[in-house]
């Protein structure tokens, strides 16, 4: 399991263990390495939005430094099953050490390899293989392509930032939602599918995964940024609050009417996968915050992400996204407060990729007026949106 962290080991790492495999956790974060191997083991407590709560100890674990390249190698030259979780940008970093492993279980044997891909990002696991190939030696690549599978997977399993409150005196015990479903992409696998507890291999997997990003991560994203706004801290707060709330369901909204003309028939699932989303997004014992989820708002401002990504594939389908674009102002006003934090400042129409001509960036920059205006006058902004955004949207309002 190559990242030790949230995800790694509150979801795909603790699947393994529980499936019956002994789990080597590789990552760069020597202290939590050292903890790891000196316990073997490590709490997992899953909180449920009614209140309930349990807790499983997650055995057989070891870790292995990230840094150390060949016994990051040793130990993926003898893996059963592999798989990332790091974030999108540090993949091209774990890519050495995913080459040097693959290269060396050439050459003592040929058993194939499927490392799934747990990123949020269309295209995860062909961009992780395009990494790997380029520091793979030439004479191996032939093999490699034929034994080695990049399998996508779509997390939709909640992990906050764990307090100190969370950790309850053990530095290794993660706090995550009970729910664990874990679609992957049945046609990136090579050899026999394994089994492992919560995994399910699919067919028509792209539409997974733009349903995670253009509902779950949309969705997520709205009430964040909106909360922000409005000064709350936890998501659970947010989603309370009836303003945020009908405008992130409408996004949501508007993003599955797209995806069922995309992939037909299945709003029924898509208003049902909303509703348990919003419920979801109630959990108060997650603790979730909105800073974190609204964290990095230039790359969920970009092209291909949950919030542009969304409204394009709205464009493709002839729909309006009134409800996304507010989500789109919201985003935009917060990463103009960070601005001063941040190094990459840019044109929004660069970050974004929409013209200014765009219908849908018209609309972003009229809402930042209408919420910059109200904000002057000591008003609610995003009360304010909302409203704009109902007036202009007409007859679809869901709330």
């Amino acid at each position: 399991m190559i990242g030790a962290g949230n995800i790694g080991r509150g979801f795909i790492g603790s699947a393994f263990a529980a499936s019956g495999y002994e789990t080597v956790f590789i990552d760069v974060d020597e202290a939590l390495v050292q903890k790891i191997n000196e316990r073997g083991e490590y709490p997992v407590k899953t909180l449920s939005p009614d209140g309930t709560a349990e807790e499983t100890i997650v055995r057989n674990v070891r870790a292995v430094n990230g840094n150390d390249q060949q016994g990051m190698a040793n130990a993926i030259a003898l893996a059963e099953i592999c798989a990332t979780a790091v974030g999108v940008r540090a993949l091209p970093y774990v890519a050495n050490g995913l080459s040097l492993g693959i290269a060396h279980r050439i050459q003592t044997n040929s058993r194939p390899l499927n490392i799934i891909v747990c990123e949020n990002m269309i295209n995860a696991g062909e961009t992780l293989r395009s990494y790997v190939n380029e520091t793979l030696p030439a004479d191996v690549l032939p093999v490699a392509d034929s034994i080695i599978g990049y399998p996508e997977a779509v997390i939709g399993r909640m992990v906050p930032i764990q307090t100190d409150e969370m950790k309850a005196g053990n530095p290794l015990r993660i706090c995550v939602e009970k729910y664990g479903f874990l679609p992957v992409d049945k046609a990136a696998f090579k050899g026999s599918i394994p089994s492992i507890g919560g995994m399910v291999a699919l067919d028509r997997f792209k539409y997974y995964v733009k349903r995670k990003l253009f509902i779950h991560n949309l969705g997520h994203a709205a009430i964040a940024f909106l909360g922000l706004m409005k000064g709350y801290t936890y998501i659970s707060e947010a989603v309370d609050d009836a303003d945020i709330l009908i405008i992130a369901q409408n996004a949501m909204r508007e993003s599955a009417r797209a995806l069922n003309v995309e992939y037909p028939g299945d709003m029924a699932n898509l208003s049902r996968n909303i509703d348990s989303l919003l419920y979801r997004f109630t959990n108060k014992a997650l603790k979730d915050t909105c800073a974190r989820v609204a964290a990095d708002p230039i790359r969920k401002l970009g092209k291909d992400d949950r919030i542009i990504g969304a409204i394009r594939n709205c464009e493709n389908y002839g729909f309006t996204s009134v409800y996304i674009s507010a989500v789109g102002a919201a985003a935009a006003l917060t990463l103009e407060k960070s601005v001063d934090r941040l190094d990459d400042v840019r044109p929004l129409t660069e970050i974004t990729g929409l013209r200014p001509n765009n219908e849908a960036f018209r609309t972003i920059m009229y809402f930042g007026t209408i919420c910059a205006s109200a904000e002057s006058r000591g008003g609610d902004a995003v009360s304010a949106l909302r409203r704009a955004a109902g007036k202009m949207a007409g007859d679809y309002n869901i709330l």
